[in-house]
């Protein structure tokens, strides 16, 4: 079974959404908003893919934060935080496999290669 993390409203997690349901891929989807971010889970994310990619500094949460804040957001420790208050910020769609392997980001060559490898 997989896990998609993100926020619902999300352009790129509709469009990983729709291409799981068009491919018939059994999924779970979990809103940060709505079902909320643990400090463990995120940390098995950092574990894995490392916060440096997870944070995204492109996108309108980044902009939005106060200069200080994002001048914070320097080291692990000070992005874990981050994250955790504002999870939107967080790259996504983050797909998760039940061996632990990640996918983040959406692009549909690579979903079919990811879901092809663990059936």
């Amino acid at each position: 079974m997989l896990t998609m993390y993100g926020i619902k409203n999300c352009d790129t997690i509709k469009k990983a959404r729709k291409y799981l349901d068009a491919s018939g891929v059994a999924y779970r989807f979990h809103d940060y908003r709505a079902d909320g971010l643990e400090a463990p889970l995120l940390q098995g994310f950092i574990d894995t893919l490392g916060w440096e990619a997870l944070l995204n500094t492109r996108g309108t949460t980044w902009r939005k934060l106060s200069e200080e804040t994002r001048g914070a957001a320097h080291s692990a420790a000070a992005a874990r935080e981050l994250m955790l208050e504002q999870p939107a910020i967080i790259k996504r769609p983050l797909l998760c496999s039940a061996d632990g392997s990640m996918l983040l980001g959406f692009s549909e060559t690579i979903y079919q290669s990811f879901i092809a490898e663990k059936s």
